[in-house]
């Protein structure tokens, strides 16, 4: 299938179907005798996996770190992710990615005490927080 079938049907665009490829996500594709692009099932497979570990908070990089084990994934049934603790698996991934979550939450939490008590002063400036 061309680029826009398969985007479509891993539910996305042609231009992140391009920017996996660049990224290494995407083997590089069959093309057509005119370069056109040509996907198959397991291309579109893999997109949804993708976009699925994107959809729960890893990165491109994160994926790209390990792009190797998104093979695994696409086995029924599918292999852990985590599959251990050795540094080719995402658990690595994964506890850095928390870790990061994590560290925001708390800057956030922060800031918005902060705001909070600048609000409860009616704007007035703080002591120790300008």
């Amino acid at each position: 299938m061309r680029i826009g079938d398969a985007a479509a049907a891993a539910g996305t665009t042609p231009r992140a179907l391009r920017f996996y490829e660049q990224r290494g996500l995407l083997p590089p594709p069959v093309r057509t005798a005119s370069g056109q692009r040509e996907y198959g099932l397991s291309e579109v497979a893999r997109v949804r996996v993708i976009r699925e570990l994107l959809a729960v908070g890893l990165t491109v990089d994160d994926l790209a770190s390990r792009v190797h084990r998104l093979e695994g994934l696409l086995e029924d049934p599918p292999r852990r992710c985590s599959g251990g603790a050795g540094p080719e698996t995402f658990a690595p991934v994964i506890t850095a990615r928390l870790a990061a979550l994590d560290g925001e939450i708390a800057r956030l939490t922060a800031l918005r005490e902060r705001l909070a008590r600048h609000a409860a002063t009616g704007g007035a400036a703080v002591p120790g927080e300008v």
